[in-house]
């Protein structure tokens, strides 16, 4: 009898959709009536509509649709992609990683907490998610030579952003708009969220910690034990000649205005320039940056339009994932189920107590944010609806707009229509059902915390 193996992110995602489908004939359409710019809709206003099924046809062209919905993220990975390929070709990232072990010999468990740390704070500010995916390929090789595995290097960039988003302090992506639409302010609740970050961050830290000392000292417990070899580097490493440092020190000064440009300053209160790019601008400063590059180092026109080429090429898979991901929201949106869903859920809250309230709200977001994995979108769909509800069992708004965070964050960094989760799974070549034994106990802490601190917040 052959041994179950587990189906390729590919797979996973065209059986979700067409769970989704049949969701489509056996959930009844409706809709609410929207108001405003954003299209929010009025709680109290969900009628039924004219039901729309799909069929196979709209599952096959779903993913394309997604594609093009998500077209600017997909760009913005082949471009990093490219990036990295001339990178690779200069032979900087394999001098610089080796001389990263070396000065490292012996404490190299410091990338960890400085990595994680660093990943939450921009999680916590600025909603830092769907940006990390610059890193995975970055840091994988770094795990790997220093002697742990592909899924310390995942865990370090998923949990350490994951945590942060968790408790996203003044997320305006995602905090700021739910705060919005509650009608409080950014700054309400604030003191709540930190708390929840310093616990979040500290167990993240901690359970990775412990996994990569394991893995550390016994090899062969890895989960991805004899994938990995083919992170490293074979032979004798590059030297680390003042071309190559030239090099690293642009590809440094890349990453650093990333982070900074994509930061909303004028929305978070810092006096501070606010560039407000994104994926467009985020792809034509990596895409400039990968010829600057090659051309400093001076390999040359062809040489380096090869290599960034090749590169863009190897990461052409992340992008056919990230298409596929989000055809699952084109589903449920022209199925006509969504506001049907989040109808069930206003239902449901519906006369309950304020600590029974905030429980039922994080758990109804819970299968929402698997289902829409958008924070900013969910938060337009849902706080117009609950944060009303929540007033007349006596909780607070910023309490609800805390625990539809919380949620939103925890399933992100599981959920398989999180474009990020596989797309950092598929860099690491690890496949989905080993990142769920890794990380399921983390998940059951998390979430027994958030229902823990947001019931004594009920209450007092």
């Amino acid at each position: 009898m052959k041994r179950f193996r587990m189906p390729t992110a590919y797979t996973i995602l065209f059986f979700l959709l067409i769970a989704v489908a049949a969701a489509t004939w056996l959930i009844p359409a409706g809709q609410y009536e929207r108001t405003g710019e954003d299209q929010a809709p009025v709680a109290g206003t969900y009628a039924p509509a004219e039901p729309n099924p799909q069929g196979v046809g709209d599952v096959i062209l779903a993913p394309f649709q997604g594609f093009f919905d998500a077209v600017d993220v997909a760009v913005f990975i082949l471009m990093v992609g490219g990036f990295l390929g001339v990178m690779m070709k200069t032979g900087a990232i394999d001098a610089g990683i080796a001389n990263i072990i070396r000065l490292l010999h012996g404490r190299e468990m410091l990338l960890i907490p400085i990595l994680m740390i660093f990943f939450g704070l921009g999680g916590t500010s600025f909603g830092m998610w769907e940006e990390t995916m610059a890193f995975f390929p970055l840091l994988i090789p770094v795990f790997v030579a220093a002697g742990y595995d592909a899924v310390t290097a995942i865990a370090v960039i998923l949990l350490g952003a994951g945590a942060g988003v968790m408790a996203g302090t003044v997320n305006p992506f995602a905090t700021g708009i739910a705060s919005g639409f509650a009608g409080v302010s950014l700054g309400e609740g604030i003191g709540l969220r930190l708390l929840m970050l310093a616990v979040f961050e500290g167990a993240a830290v901690w359970y990775v910690m412990a996994y990569a000392r394991r893995i550390k000292a016994h090899p062969e417990q890895s989960l991805t034990a004899g994938r990995d070899a083919k992170f490293l580097r074979t032979g004798q490493p590059p030297a680390l000649t003042g071309r190559r440092k030239l090099a690293l020190a642009l590809f440094a000064l890349v990453f650093l205005i990333m982070i900074y440009a994509v930061i909303p300053f004028d929305e978070i209160g810092l006096p501070l320039p606010t560039l407000g790019w994104w994926f467009p601008e985020l792809s034509g400063l990596f895409l400039v940056s990968g010829i600057l590059i090659g051309l400093v180092y001076g390999l040359g026109e062809e040489e380096t339009a090869d290599a960034f080429v090749s590169g863009a090429a190897d990461l052409i898979g992340v992008a056919f994932i990230i298409g596929i991901s989000r055809g699952i929201t084109v589903l449920m949106n022209d199925g006509a189920i969504t506001d049907t869903i989040l109808h069930w859920g206003e239902e449901a809250l519906s006369g309950a107590g304020n600590t029974v309230f905030v429980l039922l709200v994080f758990l109804l977001y819970l299968p929402l944010s698997i289902l829409i994995p958008s924070s900013s979108g969910l938060a337009t769909l849902s706080i117009p609806i609950l944060a009303p509800l929540g007033q007349f069992a006596g909780v607070d708004k910023a309490l609800i707009v805390t625990a539809f965070q919380a949620a939103s964050g925890l399933v992100n960094i599981v959920t398989p229509t999180a474009a990020v989760v596989m797309g950092g799974l598929a860099f690491g070549r690890v496949p989905y059902d080993r990142w769920i034994r890794f990380v399921w106990k983390l998940i059951l802490i998390l979430l027994l915390l958030t229902a823990g601190i947001l019931a004594v917040s009920a209450i007092f």
